[in-house]
C-alpha cells in the first residue's frame, strides 16, 4: 500500500490533448521512460503503448478512452540548465486523451480537473482542426498550456511556420523557448534560447539518454540572440519584473526570465513552445523540465490543503474484474480509506472502502489521497460524472464539465435471446461512463436507439458491448440528429376543454413563438396580465411547451426560439394543472404550424489533407455532397483543403477519399454548426420519417 504525499508545490496536473497523429501517446510513452516509470517504450503502431492498453486501442492504433499515470521527475542538474533546486522531485500526473473528435468528451472532462495542458502539433500538419478544438476547450476552463512542436524528424517540417499558425489561428501569445536544431534528418536537438545553451543528442541507438550541454554554433546565435530580445520585449509589457530590467536596459538573467515566463503562462498570456522528435527522442527531458518549470502546480490554482474534503468526481471506468472506479480530482482537505463522504449531488452519504493510484491498466492501492491529487475510488454504489464529493461538515458543489450534444443515432437489437437479457444493463453502463453516449427508446416504433459524436463512436460502443459485455448486436442505418426551428413570428391557441358531468378539464393558452438567434436556445416567458392564467398554472404551462420542444412537429427538438405565454382563461372548478400542460402543447404546435417551420441539419467542418494530384477529384466529391470549400492551402508536397458539409452527407465518406485518392489522403470531421435544410430535402427528410 502505498502513501501518497508529495508537497503540493511540487505536483503537475497534466493533459497531453492534440489532433490526431500529432504523437500525443508517443510523447506520454517516451515521458514515462524518462522518468523511469517505465524501462522500454513501446511503439502505438505496434500496439504497444502503455496508456494505449485497451483492446480496441492496440487494434486500431488510436486513443479511444483517457488514461491517467503518474512519474517523478528530477530535474537535470547539467550546467544549469533548468535547474530550479538541488535536485527537487516533482510528482507529475499524466492524462493522455484521445485526438478523435468522437472522442471528445475524454478531452473535455480531463480539462476540467487539469492545472496545466502540453498542447501537441505535427511539425508538418500545424494547427489541425482537432487542435483548434482542444485548444478552444483549455480556453473554456482557463487552463495554462505549454506547446510542443514534434515530428521536426518529418520531411516538410516547418517549426516557424507552426509557431505562426499558433499565433494566427488560436490567438496565443506563443514564444519558443527551445528551438529545434535542425530539421528532418538533419534533427540534433534543441537551441535554449533561455539559457543560450545547445542540446545535442547523440542519436536514435541510446535512446536520447546520451546528450551534451554546448555552445551555440556561431551560425544560429544572431537568430537565437534576436528571439530572445524579441521575447524579452514581449514580457516586459506583461510582466513588472521584466519591464523594470527592460526600461533600466539591465541584463535578465535565466532566473529572472523564467520567473517572468512562469507567471504570465499561469496566467494564461504567454504560451511557451518546445520543439523536438518524441520518436526520435530528442528534447522530451526539456519539455518535461518545461512542465515543472512554467505549469502551475495545485498549490498556484487557489487549492485548500486545509480546509474539509472535496472533489470532482471526472470520470467513471470499470476495471477489467468488473469493478467501478470513479476517477477525482480533489480540490480541498484529505480523502482516507475508511472516510464517510457525501454526494453533494444525490445527498447520498458513502463510505470510501479502498482507494487507487490508477497507472493506465494497473492499480496500487493507497491509504489518503490530499488537495491537487488524482485518485480512483473504488466501489461508489451511486455516483455519476460531474458529480461533487465531500466531507459531511461542508457540503460544497462544483462546476460540472460540459458536454456537447450526439450528432449521430442509430437503432440497434440483440442479436439473440442472451443478448437481449445483456444489452439492457450494459448500455447503462456504458452510458453512465460516457457522457456523449445516450440510449433511449422510440415511442412510435419502439426500438432501441443509440446516439453520440459520430460513426467511429458508435462503432466503438458496439464493439465494447461484444467485447467487454459479451452482447452482440445489430445495428441499422445511421440517423441525423436533426433540429428544429421557425421563421417567422406567429400566435397560437390551445384549449383542453371537457364536460363530463363531474369535473371536467379546463386549460386555455394564448402564446407568441418568435425565432431567435442561431445557437440561443430556447427561453420561455409569461407575460400574462389580469389573472387570466392563474399563477398556479403558470409551470404546468412552461411544462407542456417544453414537452412540445422536445418533439416538434416532426419528432426532432425545437431549438433558437422565444416563446411568450400571453393570455387564456380558466374555470374556478375544471381547472388544473393536467389540462393547462396540454393546453400549452396545443399552442405551441399552433404558433408553429404558422410560424414557418422547417429543419436544421448538422453541418460538419471537414479538412482533408491530400497530395496536390487529386485536389480537383475532392474538391468535386465535396461539392456532390453538397459542401462549401472554405479554403485551400498548399504546404510543400501537400494540399489542405477546409470545407463544411452536411452530416447526412458524410457517412461513407472514408471509403469514398480513399478510393479518390488511391489511399494517399486523410481527413478529419467535426461538428460545426447547424443551418437550414433546403426545401426539397426537407420535405422529403419529413416524408421518409412518416413512413
Amino acid at each position: 500500500m502505498k502513501n501518497n504525499m508529495t508537497k503540493i508545490n511540487n505536483i503537475r496536473n497534466i493533459g497531453i490533448a492534440a489532433h490526431i497523429d500529432a504523437g500525443k501517446t508517443t510523447l506520454t510513452e517516451r515521458i514515462l521512460f524518462y522518468t523511469g516509470e517505465i524501462h522500454n517504450p513501446g511503439e502505438v503502431h505496434e500496439g504497444a503503448a502503455t496508456t494505449d492498453f485497451g483492446e480496441l486501442e492496440k487494434a486500431k492504433g488510436i486513443t479511444i478512452a483517457a488514461a491517467t499515470i503518474s512519474c517523478d521527475w528530477t530535474q537535470r542538474e547539467d550546467a544549469g540548465l533548468y535547474k530550479t533546486g538541488p535536485g527537487v522531485p516533482h510528482r507529475v500526473n499524466i492524462i493522455d486523451t484521445p485526438g478523435h473528435v468522437d472522442f471528445t468528451a475524454e478531452v473535455e472532462r480531463s480539462l476540467r480537473v487539469l492545472d496545466g495542458a502540453v498542447a501537441v502539433f505535427c511539425a508538418v500538419g500545424g494547427v489541425q482542426p482537432q487542435s483548434a478544438t482542444v485548444w478552444r476547450q483549455a480556453n473554456r476552463y482557463g487552463v495554462p498550456r505549454i506547446a510542443f512542436v514534434n515530428k521536426m524528424d518529418r520531411t516538410g517540417a516547418d517549426f516557424d511556420g507552426v509557431v505562426g499558425q499558433v499565433r494566427a489561428k488560436l490567438k496565443a501569445n506563443a514564444w519558443p523557448v527551445l528551438l529545434p536544431w535542425g530539421r528532418e534528418n538533419v534533427l540534433r536537438g534543441q537551441l535554449d534560447v533561455i539559457n543560450m545553451k545547445a542540446i545535442a543528442y547523440r542519436g536514435n541507438g541510446d535512446r536520447g539518454l546520451v546528450y551534451s550541454v554546448e555552445n551555440i554554433p556561431p551560425d544560429a546565435m544572431e537568430a537565437v540572440r534576436t528571439l530572445r530580445r524579441a521575447m524579452i520585449a514581449n514580457l516586459a509589457e506583461l510582466d513588472n519584473e521584466i519591464g523594470d530590467l527592460f526600461l533600466r536596459d539591465a541584463e535578465v538573467d535565466p532566473p529572472a526570465l523564467k520567473r517572468a515566463i512562469r507567471r504570465q503562462t499561469r496566467a494564461n498570456r504567454f504560451v511557451p513552445v518546445v520543439a523536438g522528435s518524441a520518436f526520435k527522442y530528442i528534447g522530451v527531458q526539456g519539455l518535461i523540465d518545461a512542465v515543472v518549470d512554467y505549469l502551475p502546480s495545485p498549490a498556484d490554482t487557489a487549492v485548500e490543503t486545509g480546509d474539509p474534503f472535496c472533489a470532482l468526481a471526472f470520470k467513471l471506468w470499470t476495471d477489467a474484474y468488473n469493478r467501478r472506479l470513479a476517477f477525482i480530482r480533489v480540490y480541498s482537505g484529505t480523502l482516507s480509506q475508511g472516510d464517510s463522504i457525501v454526494n453533494a449531488t444525490t445527498g447520498r452519504r458513502e463510505r470510501v472502502s479502498r482507494l487507487v493510484q490508477v497507472q493506465a491498466d494497473r492499480q496500487i492501492e493507497i491509504e489518503r489521497c490530499s488537495a491537487g491529487d488524482i485518485a480512483a475510488v473504488v466501489g461508489l454504489k451511486e455516483i455519476a460524472t460531474g458529480q461533487t464529493l465531500c466531507a459531511p461538515e461542508r457540503v460544497v458543489l462544483l462546476e460540472p464539465p460540459s458536454f456537447p450534444e450526439p450528432v449521430v443515432s442509430m437503432a440497434i437489437e440483440p442479436k439473440t435471446h442472451a443478448d437481449r437479457e445483456r444489452l439492457g444493463p450494459a448500455l447503462l453502463r456504458l452510458m453512465s461512463e460516457d457522457p456523449t453516449f445516450r440510449v433511449f427508446t422510440d415511442r412510435e416504433t419502439g426500438q432501441t436507439i443509440v446516439a453520440g459524436m459520430g460513426e467511429l463512436h458508435i462503432e466503438i460502443k458496439r464493439e465494447m458491448l461484444r467485447l467487454d459485455h459479451k452482447v452482440e448486436t445489430l445495428a441499422g442505418a445511421p440517423r441525423i440528429a436533426y433540429r428544429e426551428t421557425i421563421t417567422r413570428e406567429a400566435r397560437g391557441e390551445g384549449k383542453q376543454i371537457k364536460r363530463t358531468g363531474g369535473i371536467g378539464q379546463h386549460g386555455h393558452v394564448i402564446l407568441v413563438a418568435r425565432p431567435a438567434q442561431r445557437g440561443a436556445g430556447v427561453s420561455i416567458e409569461s407575460k400574462v396580465t389580469g389573472g387570466a392564467i392563474p399563477s398556479q398554472f403558470i409551470p404546468a404551462c412552461r411544462t407542456g411547451i417544453e414537452e412540445a420542444l422536445a418533439e416538434g412537429l416532426h419528432g426532432h427538438p425545437v431549438t433558437d426560439v422565444e416563446v411568450e405565454i400571453v393570455d387564456g382563461s380558466s374555470h374556478s372548478v375544471d381547472s388544473n394543472e393536467l389540462a393547462f400542460r396540454m393546453a400549452a402543447i396545443f399552442a405551441f404546435k399552433d404558433a408553429m404550424r404558422a410560424a414557418g417551420p422547417v429543419l436544421l441539419e448538422p453541418l460538419m467542418a471537414l479538412e482533408c489533407t491530400t497530395p496536390p494530384e487529386h485536389q480537383g477529384d475532392l474538391i468535386g466529391d465535396i461539392s456532390r455532397r453538397r459542401g462549401q470549400v472554405k479554403d485551400v492551402a498548399i504546404h510543400r508536397d501537400e494540399v489542405a483543403i477546409s470545407a463544411e458539409a452536411p452530416l447526412a452527407e458524410m457517412f461513407g465518406y472514408a471509403n469514398a477519399i480513399r478510393s479518390l485518392s488511391k489511399g494517399s489522403a486523410s481527413y478529419t470531421m467535426e461538428p460545426s454548426r447547424f443551418e437550414v435544410m433546403p426545401r426539397e430535402l426537407m420535405e422529403k427528410t419529413i416524408a421518409e420519417a412518416a413512413r
